[in-house]
């Protein structure tokens, strides 16, 4: 029994709402140790793992004060890297690999995986969100070019702070945007930038509408006169930067709450930790650790479809919860 055939049958009719449209999963990576060691040596001694490496990763963020901070935490053994299902927090597909590997390059393999085996629910992916370890021109423009899914994935900077760049770098005109995607529009008397109105995703031509800020929000421009943008909309295509402009724009309200949906394969990796013992095990060998993660997801999909046939499935991702027992369900 597969692992996607019991996210099937977790996903069913019995706890769907009445319409599942928009389907999104999650991507992300979990560090676990080996409990071997690291060795130069080729010969097998028990004790040494000879298919893990090192791995890094590093954290960066902002105090209250406005200091930065930065974090970074290494360690010997694997990666573990699942795509879950971010509405019921159920894995649909994993693979693990050494420590060191980059995580953009297997975010396609995993939906490709799943496209391969189960097409039905494949199909049904709608976003796609991920942090900014997967960004990358190549996984945003095939993941819906070839598989119909939105990416909705943190960018990496690579930008000068607060730079900007014209939209048609080809002419002189007043409309630019930033790395985060973000259009906007120059005063052509004034030089004051304002943000442009999104007015949607146009599909069928894979452009963005963006309103003049005039037209949308009321506001008045002195610069009205000599802009060739004023009271008009401006279509951005998405073939300008495959990477920052994505079918979900990344200045858009959908955008941020497509993107909270990531902590779902967070909460995944968390039960992995305390509830199946990857937090302290004793595993050595890719091998093995391929079986061990492979059992204890079909342990926790098939938890949630003893769950649902119950008629318990607000449990459906408990492990220590008994159900209520027949004679005093009533």
């Amino acid at each position: 029994m597969s692992i996607a055939f019991l996210l099937r049958e977790a996903t069913s009719g019995r706890i769907a709402s009445k319409s599942r449209q928009g389907n999104s999963v999650a991507v992300d990576s979990k560090g676990v140790n080996s409990a071997g060691r690291p060795t130069k040596k080729t010969e097998e001694d028990g004790r040494r793992d000879r298919d893990a490496d090192w791995g890094k990763k590093t954290y960066r963020g902002q105090r209250e004060d406005g200091t930065l901070w930065e974090k970074v935490v290494k360690w010997f053994g694997y990666k573990i890297h699942l795509l879950v299902d971010t509405t019921y927090e159920m894995p649909i597909g994993y693979g693990v690999t050494r420590a060191s590997e980059s995580d953009t390059k297997h975010l396609l393999p995993l939906v490709e995986g799943v496209k391969e085996k189960h097409p039905e629910i494949h199909k049904d992916m709608d976003t796609a969100a991920a942090d900014k370890g997967y960004d990358s021109e190549e996984n945003c423009r095939r993941l819906y070019d070839e598989h119909g899914i939105k990416p909705v994935i943190d960018i990496r900077r690579m930008w000068r702070n607060k730079e900007t760049k014209l939209l048609d770098p080809g002419c002189s005109d007043n409309i630019v945007y930033d790395e985060e995607g973000t259009i906007y529009c120059l005063c052509p008397a004034t030089g004051e930038q304002r943000r442009m109105a999104y007015g949607g995703f146009e599909k069928d031509r894979m452009v963005f509408k963006y309103v003049c800020p005039v037209k949308a929000y009321g506001l008045t421009c002195s610069g009205g006169p000599e802009c060739v943008h004023a009271m008009k909309s401006e279509r951005v295509s998405l073939e300008i930067d495959r990477r920052i402009f994505t079918p979900v724009s990344r200045s858009s309200y959908a955008w941020e709450r497509e993107y909270k949906k990531r902590t779902a394969v967070e909460r995944v990796n968390s039960r992995l930790d305390v509830s199946f013992g990857f937090e302290k095990h004793f595993i050595r060998g890719r091998n093995k650790m391929e079986i061990r993660v492979g059992l204890a997801l079909c342990v926790m999909l098939s938890m949630a479809v003893g769950r649902i046939k119950e008629q318990r499935k607000e449990l459906m991702r408990s492990l220590v919860k008994s159900p209520v027992p027949l004679g005093k369900a009533a």
